[in-house]
């Protein structure tokens, strides 16, 4: 195979991912992460979600971890937990992207 032929392949195979996946905009029982709070340094600090509450950092990790909040995981980096986005490939939901309050 030719790098072109890897180049097609790929770019179809996004193109079809485009496609067949619409922004999924709720979870059954979750509720979804729509602004975040930063630092001085841009890191997130807090969470609003579409109920209108405002969630501290560690509250936000302990919801996920119970499962109660839609779109998001909990991983291990740096030696402690972080909240993140659920890799989906579309990059206007992700934590960082989303609006500020």
């Amino acid at each position: 195979m030719f790098m072109s032929d890897f180049e097609e392949i790929y770019n179809e195979y996004k193109q079809k991912g485009a496609q067949q996946s619409a922004p999924i905009m709720h979870q059954e029982g979750k509720e979804a992460i729509i602004a975040v709070r930063k630092n001085d340094d841009g890191d997130i600090i807090a969470i609003k979600t579409e109920s209108g509450r405002e969630l501290d950092y560690v509250t936000a990790l302990e919801e996920a971890k119970r499962g109660s909040l839609a779109h998001v995981d909990v991983f291990q980096k740096y030696g402690r937990d972080i909240l993140r986005s659920e890799p989906d490939g579309i990059k206007s939901n992700n934590l960082d992207n989303l609006p500020t309050f």
